[in-house]
This record gives structure tokens, sequence and C-alpha cells, in this order.
């Protein structure tokens, strides 16, 4: 498996497990789906408070791994917080009150990394970089990050942060959805796609070392379903098994495969809990597809390049 180095030195593979639905198995097969993805060099796990409702799947992953013979310091943690019921909340109360309420579910004394889920544009930055640093100070996250942020509400909380430096930003991007990338395509060109919806994140998190993590790399839109054997995506599947025999491994391999080629250094956040479509779609991240075989990629999911 492929290690993407994050600037604090911390090495985290190309396939990361998600947990989001982990409470849909018992602590047994949890248990099983843990011990076959760490099997492949898939030692980061991914949570949120919010998945399973209450932190029901960060309970549910310390059940499993209770069973699959691993120990704690096989593994790195990441938990996200910040959403409410009423929208999101970055105040330091929170944050704090929700990373011990994590800490606590999976029965772990500290974080590898804590991410904040979506930004809160109420967020006082010096406030929230206060509560951080203090998780920080006491041990009970070594790093952090964000999720679903745009370059300058990234820059808005780092400049409270000073020298701790946001580590990750994790994103959306699959083939059938990449706004990331469409914008740098088709730079001031009359067309959609050329339209930037994700405000310069790519290349700022380039910039700025901040490695970004793909969520949903197998879906189309909003969780709207995989594309992969999906009549609507034709010409993206059957160029898909074109490169995914040329490498000897699946069309979802081919497709994580595409995701990891991206110089930036991104990680794919695998969320199936069938064993079986984990390692398959997880062996794109020992794969390195070419430049060819990157844009041709990207042109069958009907991007265009100019």
């Amino acid at each position: 498996m492929k290690k993407i180095r994050l600037q604090n030195g911390m090495d985290t593979p190309a396939v990361i497990m998600g947990c989001m639905r982990l409470n849909q198995l018992s602590p047994a097969e949890g248990a099983q789906l843990i011990a076959e993805a760490y099997s492949m060099g898939v030692n980061l796990f991914d949570h949120a408070d919010i998945y399973g409702k209450e932190h029901g799947c960060e309970e549910a992953f310390a059940r499993a791994f209770a069973l699959s013979g691993l120990r704690r310091q096989d593994v790195l943690l990441q938990s996200k917080c910040g959403i409410r019921p009423c929208g999101y909340d970055f105040s330091a109360a929170h944050i704090i009150r929700r990373t011990e309420e994590s800490l606590k579910a999976l029965k772990t004394d500290y974080l590898d990394l804590l991410l904040l889920h979506r930004p809160d544009t109420l967020m006082e930055p010096e406030e929230t970089a206060e509560a951080l640093l203090s998780l920080k100070k006491s041990g009970k996250v070594r790093a952090f990050g964000v999720s679903n942020h745009n370059a300058l509400q990234i820059e808005l909380l780092q400049r409270a942060l000073g020298g701790e430096r946001l580590q990750v930003n994790q994103m959306q991007l699959s083939l059938a959805h990449t706004p990331l990338i469409d914008h740098g395509m088709a730079v001031n060109m009359d067309t959609p796609q050329s339209v930037g919806r994700a405000g310069g994140c790519l290349e700022y998190c380039r910039l700025e070392n901040i490695r970004l993590q793909a969520w949903s790399p197998l879906q189309k839109g909003f969780f709207g379903g995989v594309f992969l054997n999906d009549p609507a995506y034709g010409p993206l599947n059957e160029k898909l098994a074109e490169v995914a025999s040329a490498h000897g491994v699946g069309p979802a391999a081919a497709a994580i495969a595409w995701i990891c080629r991206h110089p930036a250094g991104v990680g794919a956040v695998l969320g199936t809990t069938n064993v079986q479509h984990f390692k398959e779609a997880a062996a794109g991240g020992e794969i390195e597809l070419t430049r060819e075989e990157w844009y041709g990629l990207y042109r069958a999911a009907g991007n265009n390049i100019p």
C-alpha cells in the first residue's frame, strides 16, 4: 500500500477505511473487516461523532477492534466533529466535549487526527484554535485537519493556529464528482466546467502541503449511489474495465487508483462494509496509473479536456 506522509511526519495509507456504517455489522464481522484492511496496509480508520448517531459507529469500532487482534499502537484513528442538528458548531465547548465523547466511545486515550467536519460560518477562529491547541497540549489529539473546507476557510483557521499546521482536508472526490479538478482544467473558458466550485482548494492544499482525503470515492453526486456498472456511465465503465484489465485488478480498484494517482497526495476513504468489496477496491492503492490512463478516465467520465 502506497503511503502519504503528512507535514508532521505521520505516514498514512493511500486507502483509508471509512467507518460510517460499521454499526451495521456484528462485532465479529467488524473485526474481520478491520483485520483484512490492516493486512492490506490500511491502518487509518475514519470516524465522526455523528456516524451511527451519537458516536454509534465509534462504539461499534471499539467492540470490533477488541476482537481484531490488533493493538492501539498498530493503527491511526481519525474522527470528526462540528455538525449539530441546528447546523454547525466550532465553539470551544462543543469541540472539546465531542472529542472527549469520541475518545470514550473509541476506548482510546488519544486521536491521531481530529477533523472539523463542515465549515461553521459562525466560527470565532481564536476560540476554535484555543480548543484545538488545548486538546493537543493535553495529549488527547496528535494532529488536526478539516473537512469540506475551501482555501480561505482553511486560511482563516490556520492563521489563528499559528505554528500548529493543519494536516488534511477531506473532500468529496470521485470520477463522477470532480469539481476539485474541473475548474483548473478549463480556466477562462465559457463552459460550465470552467465555473469554480471548490474555491481553489486543490491548488491551495498543494501549496500548503495539506493532504486531501476523498470521501465517497465510488459515488455519483451527493450519495447518489455508485457509478460502477451504472448504464448512465457507460463510457466510463468501459474505460475502467480496460484500465483495470491492464493492471490485473477490478474496475473499483482502477477508480481508486485514479484518485490516488494525483500528485496532491490524495487518500481514498472507502466506506463499504463488505470485506470482498473492500479488498477489491483497496487494491487501487497499490497501483500507479499512467498519465494516458488518468486523462483517459477523466475524459470518459464526461469531462472536457480543452
